[in-house]
């Protein structure tokens, strides 16, 4: 197996891929519906958000780097058979424009064969280049020493295209020179080598150590993946992969972690954040800033760093709601003294909070999220409570669940953080758009409301 860095580049192949994909439709369409009278600023937006929402219900996007060939032109398939259909549905209501079958059917031709085109292209390249250079290999061992466990090892080194570098068995039942050591050395393995992948076999562990796994995976984000034994029953909803013939089980996966859904929801995000900014900040914006700077000195707005997304450190934006002061660490409690009578306001009302639709636009944040914590209550919580360390795994948000089910504000026991960390574990596990549209609805309602923790 070629040994070299562990260099990601895939955070940038889905955006790339939507980005050539979408860039392919609006010019291919300019291009076949000319001279028909067509509004083309609703016609592009109508077709690229159509194209989203059949791709999030297709998968189309759902390409991994054991994807086979024949499973993405089935995706493309399923993807333009229903982009068609919708496409044409468009002119009954723009009765201006000009409906031409003709025009249609060489667009959509012409849309199919560029972007099987370019998919196949980026698929076979990827492969290619990481057989060659090595490049974005995952670290990876196997827990278990059965046949099962064996044959999976088997594929990471005669598959480097699927660019996995094994690094060893561990077990408790068996004594090979290919075991690493046993279950127990697990974590401090997968510290010091920096492993991406755990593939568990169900029957070489107790449920103990499973869930001491499971609980550890969590903590430090790591993919654990199961090996499917055929005498297990599995009660679990896993989701099932299959490498070449080989099938492995995958926990953890939630709808979040979908790249069309993060595609999605990231469109939301930039859509909501810029309506925010052009019709409400624009003008309420100097207003505020006008009453923060009459009351008391200093900047107009707030900056601090936050942890975000797997805990990268960005800046969080506020209107500045205190006297300046040497405690920014320290979250505000009733009757602060630090906080000035404009920020009361400001606070009560969550209008310090508009800022961070600019950290949304720059994508540092979601409108709908966990909230971003201190960096003092991460050091706090993090190795205190349960899947603390799991709101990471997506981007904080403005508003979120545990937030409009009263869980905001001051931390007055360690069971408000419990309650905080359980609404946002919930959230993630189980996001639905209904479910943001639903607290977006309920934050609103709470501003005007006015909350007893909003100080």
């Amino acid at each position: 197996m070629a040994a070299a860095h562990t260099g990601r580049y895939s955070k940038f192949i889905r955006p790339i891929s939507v980005l050539v994909d979408v860039l392919a439709l609006i010019f291919l369409s300019l291009f076949f519906y000319e001279g028909l009278n067509i509004d083309f600023v609703i016609f592009e937006t109508y077709q690229i958000i159509c194209w989203f929402l059949i791709a999030f219900f297709v998968g189309f996007y759902e390409v991994y780097r054991f994807t086979t060939p024949v499973e993405i032109l089935s995706k493309i398939l399923k993807q333009f058979v229903v982009f068609t259909l919708v496409l044409i549905a468009f002119f009954p209501f723009a009765k201006e424009s000009i409906f031409s079958g003709r025009a249609t059917a060489f667009f959509t031709t012409s849309s199919f064969f560029v972007i099987v085109f370019i998919k196949y292209l980026l698929f076979y390249y990827l492969k290619k280049y990481r057989i060659v250079t090595g490049s974005n290999f995952r670290n990876a061992i196997i827990i278990g020493y059965s046949e099962e466990a064996k044959n999976l090892k088997k594929l990471f080194e005669n598959r480097n295209d699927f660019g996995y570098r094994f690094l060893g068995f561990f077990s408790d039942k068996k004594a090979n020179p290919e075991i690493k050591g046993k279950v127990s050395e697990i974590k401090s393995f997968v510290i010091e080598n920096k492993i991406d992948e755990i593939y568990c076999s169900l029957n070489e562990i107790s449920n103990e150590q499973l869930k001491d796994l499971v609980e550890f995976a969590d903590d430090n984000n790591k993919a654990i993946k199961f090996i499917p034994d055929s005498k297990q029953i599995f009660s679990k909803n896993l989701r099932i992969d299959y490498y070449e013939m080989f099938p492995v089980l995958s926990l953890q996966r939630t709808m979040l972690h979908q790249p069309v859904t993060k595609t999605f929801k990231r469109t939301f995000d930039i859509l909501f954040s810029l309506f925010v900014i052009v019709f409400l900040l624009s003008w309420l914006a100097p207003l505020l800033a006008i009453l923060i700077k009459l009351e008391s000195k200093g900047p107009v707005f707030f900056k601090q760093g936050r942890p975000g997304l797997d805990e990268e450190e960005f800046n969080c934006y506020k209107f500045r709601s205190m006297k300046m002061n040497e405690t920014t660490e320290k979250e505000a409690s009733k009757n602060d003294p630090r906080v000035t009578k404009i920020g009361r306001f400001m606070r009560k009302t969550s209008l310090d909070e508009l800022p961070q639709f600019f950290n949304v636009l720059f994508g540092d944040m979601s409108v709908v999220g966990p909230r971003p914590h201190l960096w003092s209550q991460n050091k706090t919580y993090g190795n205190r409570i349960k899947k603390y360390m799991v709101r990471h795994y997506v981007k904080p948000g403005i508003t979120g669940l545990a937030q409009v089910r009263g869980y905001r504000g001051e931390i007055e026991t360690e069971e408000d953080m419990i309650n905080r960390i359980k609404f946002d574990v919930f959230y993630i596990e189980n996001w639905s758009f209904a479910m943001d549209i639903k607290i977006i609805v309920q934050t609103v309602i709470n501003i005007f409301k006015g909350e007893e923790k909003a100080y």
